[in-house]
């Protein structure tokens, strides 16, 4: 089959895999784990027991706040310590749930057995109700309440399931070894999520430079109808859903659009794990795959790791903090965010953590912008990131919305190809809050 990709933009930072060939080992549980409120896209979830109360893993801690928001579980059972902020990765307080472990006890009906389960034949309404019990979000970062993304609006139609298997971040590995190891139970959530939004047809996009993964789905593709595996040309960022979809399907998602205004629904190939699990297990969403990684790591690794847990457990596993370590990133260095303090717990969003060491920590001084246009030639949308950080610096945020500022997906190709080194996107990521400020000043006028 061809290898394909979308045409406009996009950069190839060194891959550094350096995890690739490490299976998934169980992380122990610590002491305590700590969950917070908010960790999807939406509304934060509803506290559902209090201080002094026992849970059990896979009971209902907080409940689905809204629409847009996902129920909340307990990822090890114990009794609950406090209900109160806690400081995130950012520095800031945040409401969440602390539990100390004691033991391992889980909540009847959840199977945890091995067993492939199947179908049984549920309806679409009965698919997409266990999904939202079990609290399932995007697994590729974004955190999008699951059964919200599956709920087709009104007067749309979805013609293709698209499942997102590029991992083009660089050292994050963790989707290619659960497509290695769990590739029947990712086949039988593909299955799921086509019942579930009605569509005969879905591909598998996965980059070329995971062949092993490629040939074992496309092996187990074989014996599914409709489902097809659509080998990539390796490019950043064809992990972003308006890429993945301008490479599959050959079409480009309107400015101000959603995937579905052209057909298709996009779910990353850990949440069709997921779906599998809360769907014919009855398992709610209290453990993720976590990519741990570094030059400088004595053993980069890929755990499976209960919500709540610490990043520093995860450190500690994969040998230790390194004594050159200059950042410690959540998610991959291209799109993620740099933690202040290993304190911080893994979250349904946390898809890995890339300690860097302090020569490529370090922020070089920006110069004066030469004009040379690779931010242009670089951004896979098509936008002006130079025009963006200028009317930022001006306060110019109504002009950064006409410029369509809000369809910038933050993926720092801009930043990473600019030779002055000036910060593109922490000028982008300023004038988005603002012009989404504005935005919604505009609508509650309405």
């Amino acid at each position: 089959m061809s290898l394909r990709t979308f045409k406009k933009g996009g950069v190839h930072p060194p891959e550094q895999k350096l995890s690739a060939d490490r299976p998934i080992e169980q992380l122990a549980l610590p002491p305590k784990v700590i969950i917070p409120l908010s960790q999807h896209i939406g509304a934060p979830a509803t506290i559902m027991v209090a201080k002094g109360d026992h849970v059990r893993v896979g009971q209902l801690i907080a409940q689905s706040g809204g629409f847009v928001s996902a129920n909340i579980h307990a990822s090890a059972s114990g009794t609950v310590e406090s209900v109160e902020p806690v400081a995130d990765g950012t520095g800031y307080r945040r409401p969440a749930i602390t539990i100390a472990v004691a033991g391992d006890e889980w909540m009847e009906g959840i199977d945890r057995s091995p067993t492939l389960a199947h179908d049984p034949g549920l309806a679409p309404n009965d698919i997409l109700a266990r999904i939202a019990e079990a609290g399932i979000v995007g697994l590729g970062g974004a955190t999008f309440p699951t059964h919200v993304k599956l709920t087709i609006p009104t007067g749309k139609q979805a013609n293709i399931l698209i499942i997102n298997a590029v991992e083009c971040e660089p050292y994050l590995t963790s989707d290619p070894r659960v497509m290695l190891e769990r590739g029947p139970e990712i086949m039988e959530g593909i299955a799921l999520l086509m019942r579930a939004i009605g569509v005969s047809r879905a591909v598998v996009g996965i980059e070329n430079n995971k062949p092993d993964a490629i040939a074992h789905l496309e092996q187990l593709a074989h014996e599914r109808s409709g489902v097809e595996v659509q080998p990539l040309r390796v490019k950043y960022p064809q992990g972003g859903e308006k890429m993945l979809i301008k490479a599959i399907m050959g079409r480009e998602v309107p400015s101000g659009g959603l995937p579905i205004d052209v057909g298709a629904v996009v779910v990353n190939v850990g949440t069709a794990l997921a779906v599998y699990e809360a769907v014919l297990k009855r398992k709610p969403m209290v453990e993720r795959v976590v990519t741990v990684t570094g030059k400088s790591l004595q053993r980069p690794s890929n755990f499976m790791v209960r919500i709540g847990t610490p990043v520093s457990a995860l450190i500690e596993a994969a040998g230790g903090l390194p004594n050159d370590t200059g950042k410690i990133i959540s998610g991959g260095p291209m799109m993620g965010k740099a933690l202040l303090s290993t304190d911080v717990a893994v979250t349904k969003g946390t898809s890995g953590i890339v300690v860097l060491p302090q020569p490529e920590a370090l922020k070089q001084k920006p110069q004066t912008c030469i004009r040379c246009a690779r931010c242009v030639s670089a951004c896979p949308l098509g936008l002006e990131p130079y025009l963006f950080a200028r009317l930022s610096q001006h306060g110019r945020f109504a002009d950064m919305e006409v410029e369509r500022v809000m369809d910038c997906m933050e993926c720092g190709s801009c930043f990473y190809t600019c030779p002055a080194r000036v910060s593109l996107l922490d000028y982008i990521k300023l004038g988005k809050n603002e012009v989404g400020a504005l935005i919604r000043a505009r609508n509650a006028k309405k």
